[in-house]
């Protein structure tokens, strides 16, 4: 009888023998030093506590993003109408232009991309705050929509965490007053100018801090029996508008008279007699 096939259904090369196991062969992984395991037995929020690359690679990056070209012709007209105030520009995710501006000037140029006739950046989509830890500077973020020219623009300021204030937009947009009330709340930035100005998610005797700071305790900054306690002592008014916990005292229907019913009043109380009647019911 002649040879047998390979298992395979494959034929050896000429003049080759045939393998007695034609699995291909597993790498043997060697074993790992004591000083990897250590180097690896990082914990993953480490990441987050360490922050971004060092600062050289930060001023690459920068470098790199200043030289794309603005896709948005509203940077160029910025640069050229507030060349003190506008300190560099970036562009972010591909297609989102990004302009810092100097935070003393910011109502001043908010105020032109509003109303220049050739920007008119008449939606203020969102204003937010970034705090990236480490004693950075706390970014406040503008979105800026031009409904008519279909443009978006992003501007940013830079605040250090010792004067955490600039101006107010809400001369520009009526809709910033919201918008400022929750970055006053949740990161503690003053905007100068507010109308209204106080917490707008947090009580307004809330005394723990500003929630959305990187130095904010994830648990808060009081302990848990004393959130108890001060949960429990609540005052209910920091809760609810005046007028919402009023005292009210429910109207009951006349004995014998369902209430809702025609000869009820509305709010379930017995209708008074008719003129020239002693008793309606009498009859």
């Amino acid at each position: 009888m002649g040879e047998s096939a390979p298992a395979n259904g494959q034929l050896p090369p000429a003049g080759g023998d045939v393998a007695l196991d034609a699995r291909p062969s597993t790498a043997v992984t060697p074993p790992i030093s004591s000083a990897t395991v250590a180097a690896t037995a990082t914990d993953p929020f480490d990441v987050v506590a360490e922050g971004p690359a060092p600062a050289e690679a930060a001023v690459a990056g920068a470098v790199a993003t200043e030289s794309l070209r603005p896709l948005n012709d509203s940077v160029d007209a910025l640069r050229e109408r507030f060349a003190d105030a506008v300190l560099r520009s970036e562009v972010c995710a591909g297609d989102q232009d990004v302009v810092y501006v100097d935070p003393g000037r910011i109502v001043e140029v908010l105020t032109w991309l509003h109303g220049d006739p050739q920007q008119r950046y008449d939606h203020l989509a969102d204003v937010t705050a970034v705090d990236h830890g480490g004693g950075r500077p706390l970014e406040v973020v503008y979105q800026l929509w031009s409904i008519p020219n279909r443009k978006a623009l992003r501007i940013k300021c830079e605040l250090p965490l010792d004067a955490l204030e600039i101006g107010s937009a809400t001369a520009v947009w009526r809709g910033a007053d919201w918008l400022e009330r929750e970055v006053f709340d949740l990161f503690g930035v003053r905007f100068k100018g507010h109308p209204d100005l106080r917490r707008i998610l947090m009580p307004e005797n809330y005394a723990e801090g500003h929630p959305l700071r990187k130095d904010f305790p994830l648990r808060g900054r009081f302990s848990r029996a004393e959130q108890t306690r001060r949960a429990l002592t609540q005052d209910p008014e920091d809760y609810y508008a005046p007028g919402e916990i009023a005292e009210r005292v429910p109207q009951l229907a006349a004995p014998g008279v369902p209430s809702g019913s025609p000869a009820s009043g509305s709010d379930g109380s017995a209708p008074s007699a008719p003129p020239g009647t002693d008793d309606p019911g009498a009859r």
